[in-house]
C-alpha cells in the first residue's frame, strides 16, 4: 500500500502490510456512522471558525463539501475500500479530494479519538429514542391484550408447577412492569449519552479556543464532558446501554419462553398466527413457533455483546488505546436486534389467539386453591402451619381417589375438620380464589381492573 494514501503517514516509511491493512480497518462496520460524522465535522467547522481557525468562507466551503460527500454515500455512489481505514479517514480524504487543500484543515483541533466518541454518542442518541418509542408500543400492545381478558383465569406457575389461579390479564401485566422498568433504563441510560466529548483531542484537550458548549448546543447535547482523558478514553455509556439491551431481551427471552410452552399441544393456551409460525421440512402436520424461539435466542447474542466489551474495556491503560475499535460491531448489532425484536413482537401477540377454556380448564386440576382452603382454616382460628399440614393430608387423599378439591362434598370437608362449614364449598372455587386477591398488586378483577385504568392513564400521558 502507498504510505502516500494515508492522511497520517508522514512519520512513516512503509507502507501498511495488507494483512495488518485489512485488521485495522473499521470501514466495513463503522461506515454506517457517517450521518453523525459530517453532522458533527459541520459543526465543527463552525466552532473552528468562531474560534478564528477558519475564515467564514472556507468554513462555508468545507460545509458544502462535506454535504456533497454525505449525498454521495446515500445515494450510493460512494465507493468504500479497506484502505479507507475509518469513516472518519474516508469522508477525509473524499473532502480533500473535492475541494482541494481547504480540506485538509477540517481536522483542526480535534482527533479521531474525540471524533469517534461524538459519533457514538450521536448514533446512540438516536437509537436510543428509536428503542424507546418501539418500547411504549409494545407496553400499548401488553396493556390492549391485558384489557381483553380481565376474566381469564389461568394456573400461575411456580418451578413451572401449577401454584395458584391468578387473571391472564395480571399475568400479562407483569411484562407490562418488566417494560416500564425498560423505558425507564434506556431513558436514564440516554441522560449519559446525550455528554459532548468533542473538543477533547486525544487525549489532552485543544490547543485551540473551541467553545464546546457551542459545539454541544447546536448538535443538541445537553451538556459537555468535563475530562479530556475520561471523555476519548472510557465508554461506560455504551456499556450501559448494552446491559440495558440485554435486560429488555432477558425479559423478551422470558416471554417468548412462555409463548413456546402456551402454544404446545401439552399446554394449549395460545395459539400463534400462522404469519409468526413455520412448518417443518419433514413433519407435515408441525406448527413452530420459530419467532418466539428467535426472541429468546438472540437474548444470548445481545448478552454477548455486553461481555465482548466489558472484556475488551476491563485491562485498558488512559487514554485510547486501538482495542477500543471492538466496540462498534457489539453496539451495532445490539441496536439491530434489539429494534427487530421489539417491531415483531407486538404483531405477533396481537394475533395471537388466547383459548380461554383451555386455561380455565387447568385451573381445575392441580389442587390449586389449596391455599385458600389453608386460610379458610386459619381464619377459624388455626395456626397457618397447622393448617397447611391437614390441607396436605386432604390433598394426599384426592390424589389417591383420584379426585380434585372442587370434587369433594362437604360432608368429606367435614370429615376432615370440623371447622370446615358450607361455604368451604365457596372458598375453594377458582373464582373466589382470585377474587380473594384484593390486596394492592394482587390478582383479584377489581384490583386489575384498578391497575388497568392507571396505566391507560400512563399511556396517554406517554
Amino acid at each position: 500500500m502507498d504510505k502516500k494514501a494515508k492522511l497520517w503517514s508522514g512519520r512513516f516509511k512503509e507502507g501498511t502490510n495488507i494483512l495488518a491493512e485489512e485488521m485495522n480497518a473499521s470501514i466495513s462496520f463503522d461506515k454506517r456512522l457517517f450521518r453523525q460524522d459530517i453532522r458533527g465535522s459541520i459543526i465543527h467547522a463552525m466552532t473552528l471558525q468562531r474560534a478564528g481557525a477558519l475564515k467564514k468562507n472556507e468554513a462555508s466551503k468545507l460545509i458544502k463539501g462535506l454535504r456533497a460527500v454525505e449525498k454521495e454515500i446515500s445515494s450510493g455512489k460512494f465507493v468504500f475500500t479497506p484502505g479507507m481505514e475509518d469513516i472518519h479517514m474516508a469522508i477525509e480524504k473524499r473532502l480533500i479530494e473535492k475541494i482541494g487543500r481547504l480540506g485538509g484543515k477540517l481536522h483542526t483541533g480535534r482527533s479521531r479519538n474525540d471524533q469517534v466518541a461524538l459519533d457514538e454518542r450521536l448514533y446512540l442518541k438516536d437509537e436510543i429514542v428509536s428503542i424507546l418509542a418501539l418500547i411504549k408500543e409494545f407496553q400499548k400492545t401488553v396493556f390492549e391484550i391485558a384489557r381483553k381478558h380481565v376474566d381469564t383465569i389461568m394456573p400461575g406457575y411456580t418451578h413451572l408447577q401449577r401454584a395458584q389461579p391468578v387473571l391472564l390479564a395480571h399475568h400479562l401485566l407483569a411484562y407490562f412492569e418488566m417494560l416500564k422498568r425498560d423505558f425507564d433504563r434506556f431513558s436514564d441510560c440516554l441522560k449519559r449519552v446525550d455528554v459532548m466529548p468533542l473538543g477533547s483531542g486525544a487525549l489532552v484537550g485543544s490547543p485551540y479556543n473551541l467553545d464546546r458548549h457551542f459545539t454541544a448546543k447546536t448538535l443538541g447535547f445537553s451538556s459537555v464532558t468535563e475530562n479530556s482523558i475520561d471523555a476519548v478514553s472510557d465508554r461506560d455509556f455504551a456499556l450501559e446501554f448494552l446491559a440495558s439491551s440485554a435486560i429488555l431481551m432477558t425479559h423478551v427471552s422470558r416471554l417468548s419462553e412462555e409463548l413456546i410452552l402456551w402454544s404446545s399441544q401439552e399446554f394449549g393456551f395460545v395459539e400463534l398466527s400462522d404469519a409468526f409460525s413455520t412448518g417443518s421440512s419433514i413433519m407435515p402436520q408441525k406448527k413452530n413457533p420459530d419467532i418466539a424461539e428467535l426472541g429468546r435466542g438472540k437474548a444470548g447474542r445481545v448478552y454477548g455483546n455486553l461481555v465482548s466489551l466489558l472484556v475488551v474495556m476491563k485491562g485498558l491503560p488512559l487514554a485510547y488505546n486501538k482495542d477500543m475499535q471492538e466496540d462498534k460491531e457489539p453496539i451495532f448489532d445490539t441496536v439491530d436486534t434489539v429494534k427487530s425484536i421489539l417491531k415483531v413482537f407486538p404483531v405477533m401477540l396481537k394475533t395471537m389467539k388466547v383459548k380461554k377454556d383451555k386455561m380455565r380448564k387447568a385451573t381445575a386440576e392441580g389442587f390449586l386453591t389449596a391455599t385458600d382452603a389453608a386460610d379458610y382454616l386459619v381464619k377459624k382460628g388455626l395456626p397457618f402451619r397447622k393448617a397447611h399440614e391437614a390441607i396436605g393430608r386432604i390433598v394426599v387423599d384426592c390424589v389417591k381417589k383420584g379426585k380434585t378439591l372442587e370434587d369433594l362434598a362437604f360432608k368429606e370437608w367435614k370429615g376432615f375438620s370440623n371447622l370446615f362449614e358450607k361455604d368451604i364449598l365457596r372458598a375453594i372455587r377458582v373464582e373466589s380464589s382470585v377474587n380473594a386477591r384484593k390486596i394492592y398488586g394482587g390478582t383479584a378483577k377489581a384490583t386489575v381492573v384498578k391497575r388497568l385504568k392507571k396505566v391507560e392513564d400512563e399511556l396517554k400521558k406517554g
